[in-house]
């Protein structure tokens, strides 16, 4: 079941390869909500989350993907026995998707705005994981270890800050959103999990 973590980053990174040597193949695929709007492209909400600025944004997307894919894949092998593999791969598809319509809409008129990556469809899969076990430590800055409920939180308070403010090129609003996809999309295909959260979540009193 795991394989289909390394099937999306094996693919993942050759589109990523494939567009950096060919730009009007980088510049067809990345998010631009101006063009997709106007030329009615929508197939540019997918195709952005499989597309990187470098070496360096495509590793850390995909090392997080990595880490926290292969657990995530277990519990909704547990929760949801075959089907498992296939909503985890709907989610990731569809966080892509999802975590981007903020941005579509916040620039759809604004002809100087792209962006690229899979960080919304990262954040889903990270919260999910969240969800299914909040306690769980999480190692910030890879040395800090936090647990995942607190990690969360202050995750979602930075991005949601830092979008507001809008000081720089990452795509907070993609990573906001996708962490809030992510952690609800349990709940939503098994309502009765909320209920496992909160035990999960009071287990230390």
């Amino acid at each position: 079941m795991e394989n289909i973590v390394y099937i999306i980053i094996g693919v993942t990174g050759v589109i990523s390869y494939m567009a950096w040597q060919n730009t009007d193949l980088f510049l067809k695929l990345m998010l631009s909500p101006y063009d997709m709007i106007r030329n009615k492209q929508y197939f540019r909400l997918l195709t952005h989350g499989f597309l990187h600025a470098n070496w360096t944004h495509l590793i850390v997307n995909m090392l997080v993907f990595w880490s926290f894919g292969r657990v995530l894949i277990q519990y909704m092998n547990y929760f949801w026995g075959s089907t498992g593999i296939i909503l985890f791969v709907f989610l990731y598809l569809s966080a892509i998707i999802v975590s981007s319509f903020f941005s579509v809409a916040k620039h759809k008129d604004d002809m100087g705005y792209s962006a690229v990556g899979a960080s919304g469809a990262t954040s889903a899969i990270v919260f999910a994981s969240i969800f299914f076990d909040p306690w769980n430590m999480i190692y910030f800055f890879g040395v800090l270890p936090v647990p995942g409920i607190l990690f969360g939180a202050i995750y979602l308070i930075y991005s949601y800050r830092m979008a507001q403010k809008g000081q720089d090129n990452i795509g907070h609003d993609a990573h906001f959103w996708g962490a809030v996809y992510g952690f609800t999309f349990p709940i939503f295909f098994k309502p009765q999990l909320f209920m496992y959260f909160l035990d999960q979540l009071l287990r230390l009193w």
